[in-house]
């Protein structure tokens, strides 16, 4: 950028992040793919914050004569990302479930654990017995977490209360936490998780219930952006599908879908059949699949550490979506039981190893795809003027040891809407008020 000088004082601004090896970031307002998914990266340049937004990036050495900070930050040779978004995750629930994963080791399938009373439906028996007040503390510290570990925004599923007085709670649960908490949270009402169980044996009621009571009951309240169903045939099938998304259509919810990722049962289709803002994980999908899904503009949304947790061999075609023109985004799906991670850096790490994914293409489906399937890629996701101020600073010497290094943290520092809302403690000493 150019960048002219406006006095001895200069420009008065919140923020001056400096001492940057590289800033790494994709361009632009859309969901990219192909070549420009391919994250830019600028040495040499410094960021000025202002108001909660970008104001500038370029040259160090002219955004100092430029810019007068309040505060300045050294970034000690690291390199500055936009803050992650996290497309998919299931963070309210009250117990774990590692015994699952026990069963896991011991050969037994996702079905066979679900069948057995295990998987989503052990998890309904703490939300309901816990209160919106516990819940709400719980999901405070896994918030927390999230913003250790660079993410600044996630899109929240309800899903493990699966009764109307319970889901509702759950929404009011993430509203308190948006309130609470710095980070962004985007609400997704997951009814359709699956069958409870004193429906067992009447799904059939149990879909009229969401179609007629919680559907329109959540609607009215506000209290989520979007609906969403779990597609595969030993849960909701594609007409119960087609006929949930589309109530939740018609009542003014976007529709997002868990599809094909444990069967190829076409729910990629008919997730662009419905114009749905995205469709998750797609272990499954099949060609036609994918250029159904291409010619509707959806985003797919996938999850890589889930077949790893699983014990699945079946991978995502990320490398078919791309070359189908597809923009993928890429997600922890942060849950009780078939991924109990929130580490968006592993994440990519992964979608490198399992997908063949380069690091700058997965930066960029972790960051402005994520948050163009949320409707937030003109305000997030990039490092621009103009955007608003969602930063992670990391102690890497460049952007290719973001998955080149596994197994550790290397957020150093966090802005949300321009403020630091996370420093690791050891380096205190590295901001300047002036």
């Amino acid at each position: 950028m150019d960048v002219k000088e406006v006095g001895a004082q200069g420009k008065p601004v919140d923020w001056l992040i400096t001492g940057l090896a590289q800033v790494a970031s994709a361009k632009g307002q859309g969901p990219v793919s192909g070549a420009a998914m391919e994250a830019t990266v600028q040495e040499g340049v410094a960021v000025a914050i202002s108001g909660g937004e970008i104001v500038a990036v370029g040259d160090a050495a002219e955004l100092e004569r430029t810019y007068q900070a309040k505060e300045r930050f050294d970034g000690q040779g690291g390199v500055l990302i936009p803050g992650f978004v996290d497309s998919h995750t299931h963070p309210i629930f009250f117990g774990t479930r590692e015994e699952e994963f026990e069963m896991r080791l011991a050969g037994k399938t996702y079905v066979e654990i679900s069948e057995a009373g295990g998987g989503i439906l052990s998890s309904i028996r703490g939300v309901r017995e816990a209160s919106k007040e516990v819940l709400t503390a719980r999901l405070l510290k896994r918030l927390d977490r999230f913003i250790e570990m660079g993410t600044t925004t996630i899109e929240a599923k309800t899903g493990y209360g699966l009764s109307t007085a319970d889901e509702l709670k759950c929404l009011e649960v993430l509203a308190e936490a948006n309130r609470l908490h710095p980070i962004e949270i985007v609400p997704t009402f997951l009814g359709a998780h699956d069958v409870p169980p004193e429906f067992k044996g009447r799904k059939s009621d149990y879909v009229n219930l969401l179609m007629e009571e919680m559907l329109p009951l959540v609607a009215e309240s506000g209290l989520a952006e979007y609906c969403d169903v779990f597609t595969e045939s030993h849960v909701f099938g594609l007409e119960d599908s087609r006929r949930l998304m589309n109530r939740g259509r018609e009542l003014g919810l976007g529709v997002r879908m868990h599809v094909d990722q444990l069967t190829p049962l076409g729910g990629a289709q008919l997730a662009a059949e419905l114009g749905a803002a995205s469709a998750d994980h797609l272990e499954c999908v099949t060609p036609e699949g994918i250029d159904a899904l291409a010619a509707a503009g959806v985003i797919p949304v996938l999850c890589p550490l889930v077949p790893l947790y699983l014990r699945q061999s079946e991978e995502a075609p990320a490398r078919a979506m791309i070359r189908a023109g597809l923009a993928p985004a890429l997600a922890t799906d942060f849950n009780p039981g078939s991924c109990y991670v929130q580490s968006m850096p592993e994440v990519l790490t992964w979608a490198a190893l399992r997908y063949g994914m380069s690091t700058r293409e997965a930066l960029s489906a972790a960051t402005l795809n994520a948050a163009c399937s949320l409707g937030r890629g003109a305000r997030l996701g990039t490092i621009e003027p103009g955007k608003q101020a969602d930063l992670a600073l990391l102690d890497l010497p460049n952007v290719g040891h973001l998955t080149y290094e596994f197994g550790r943290n290397p957020v150093v520092a966090v802005w949300k809407n321009g403020r630091l809302v996370h420093q690791r403690p050891e380096v205190q000493g590295v901001r300047n008020s002036l």
